[in-house]
């Protein structure tokens, strides 16, 4: 255990936390931000450590921008298609180290083709770190097809011999999700602390009979294999390897995702061969790679994985591929916010934490698997009771500031009643927004947030405050079901 560094005025609720944390292994506050374990090998080297804290000082006194990125001790992990990237006039934010395009300059002509439909921000906060090229390559996704760098995923295989069925216990025990499934098979499952509060938010492949790969956010990586790690069993049957550096990651998604991938291969790409939530092997040109056919952004396509050598490669073939069908490059700013918003997908460290479980957040499966799983007997209590809140999707009504001004919301501003009055869920948890962020397919702002029952209605009015103003709001959606394509007819026909 390490508690360092603690300030005067944190000292007791950190105690206090620590405590819980080790007695009963699951804290009343989640402590995912304040984990040593969330620290990847260069951050602890004494240049990394000396070139933040030197930047640190000013943005722990100074006004910070919620999107601000350091600048120091960059360019630490490049994926293999960073310089195909930089050549499109990539911005990059960085993720536990990678760098990683948010948007692309190239695809600037994209507003003058979109318009008004890129949803514009006129204030300066609003619009600082951010760029309306976001909302355009969201809508030409949504009409075409793009490519999204994911290399920044944290990859883990875990196997046993083959004579074992260790490696499906351990499994079985770690995920919610029923993880006997045929080999081939991707299932997207949470993994729960003993509390029933969501621990990790994953993929896992299983590539054979005893061989399951998992696939997590590289914010997540460190805490998500610690998590792995501490739960193996001790008499070693169970292997957990870190293969990240080995693979890179490229998504394709878009109503033409098929079209560009039959064409770079000639393996068969249909929905009939390759239906969604499977994965397996496939040769583009003299490249093998591992297909995935699931989606965070609600469209048809596929994460590819790709020894890590041969990515560059792998993204020519592809870019090629997809120039007669308007292939357009596609940053984190779609990936991670307009187009999950859209389809109401939670996001670990946003939506998904220890503090709020599955019932409130929607992802309560109709039924329990009968093998045993960490939070069990939590998550069973959770789903025999009614929920303290439900995590809901909101619409902004009205922009305009008394400025004159629309004014765009970021994230963690307070939700309130429509008379303006704070709200709180039986659990003492105030109604906050969980994330923000443009929806430009369906013209609309987006907001996430935990509403208690008696608001956790459609057609709710309700305010956001945003810099002491009041903006009105609608629950547009209660629980999972997608804002836009709401039976995912797109990504999984």
């Amino acid at each position: 255990w390490s508690v360092a560094d603690v300030w005067i005025k944190e000292a007791h609720g950190i105690a206090r936390s620590v405590a819980e944390w080790m007695t009963t292994g699951a804290p009343e506050i989640d402590p995912s931000g304040s984990d040593i374990a969330r620290f990847y090998d260069h951050h602890k080297t004494r240049r990394h450590i000396h070139a933040r804290t030197r930047e640190s000082y000013n943005k722990t006194y100074g006004i910070v921008h919620p999107r601000e990125q350091y600048s120091s001790n960059r360019r630490v992990r490049l994926s293999p298609f960073y310089e195909q990237e930089r050549a499109l006039g990539a911005v990059f934010f960085e993720t536990a180290g990678w760098e990683r395009p948010q948007w692309y300059d190239a695809n600037a002509g994209l507003l003058d083709e979109y318009g008004e439909r890129v949803l514009p921000r006129r204030d300066e906060w609003d619009a600082r770190w951010w760029s309306p090229i976001i909302n355009a390559e969201h809508l030409a996704l949504r009409e075409r097809v793009g490519m999204v760098d994911l290399s920044a995923f944290a990859i883990f295989d875990i196997t046993s011999p083959k004579e074992s069925a260790a490696a499906l216990d351990y499994i079985q025990k770690m995920a919610v999700a029923q993880m006997d499934v045929p080999v081939g098979r991707v299932v997207y499952t949470p993994l729960l602390n003993p509390a029933g509060g969501i621990k990790a938010d994953l993929t896992i492949m299983r590539l054979a009979e005893h061989h399951f790969r998992v696939v997590t956010g590289g914010a997540d990586g460190m805490r998500d294999k610690k998590w792995f790690a501490d739960h193996l069993p001790a008499d070693g049957s169970v292997q957990l390897s870190d293969v990240t550096s080995a693979w890179a990651t490229l998504g394709v998604w878009g109503p033409r995702a098929r079209d560009l991938v039959q064409a770079a291969t000639a393996d068969d790409m249909s929905h009939a061969a390759f239906p969604f939530a499977t994965c397996r092997w496939v040769h583009f040109g003299p490249i093998p790679a591992l297909a995935s056919r699931i989606s965070y952004v609600g469209e048809l396509g596929w994460e590819i994985y790709v020894p890590f050598e041969q990515g560059a490669r792998l993204w020519e073939i592809l870019w090629a591929a997809g120039q007669p069908l308007g292939v357009v490059p596609v940053g984190i700013g779609v990936y991670g916010t307009t187009a999950r918003l859209e389809k109401c997908y939670r996001a670990y460290g946003n939506e998904l934490e220890q503090e709020y479980n599955l019932v409130e957040t929607g992802l309560a499966r109709r039924s329990v698997k009968p093998q045993d799983f960490i939070g069990k007997e939590a998550y069973l209590q959770q789903r025999a009771g009614e929920p303290a809140a439900t995590l809901c999707t909101l619409t902004v009504d009205d922009h305009t500031s008394r400025s004159g001004f629309k004014r765009y919301m970021m994230g963690r501003e307070p939700i309130l009643t429509a008379s303006g009055e704070p709200i709180v869920d039986s659990h003492g948890r105030r109604s906050y927004v969980t994330s923000a962020g443009a929806g430009p397919s369906v013209g609309k702002h987006i907001l996430m947030s935990f509403l208690p029952p008696a608001y956790a209605k459609v057609g709710t009015k309700l305010l956001v405050e945003y810099f002491a103003e009041q903006y009105p709001v609608t629950v547009a959606v209660v629980g999972a079901t997608p804002l836009f394509d709401p039976e995912n007819l797109r990504m999984k026909g």
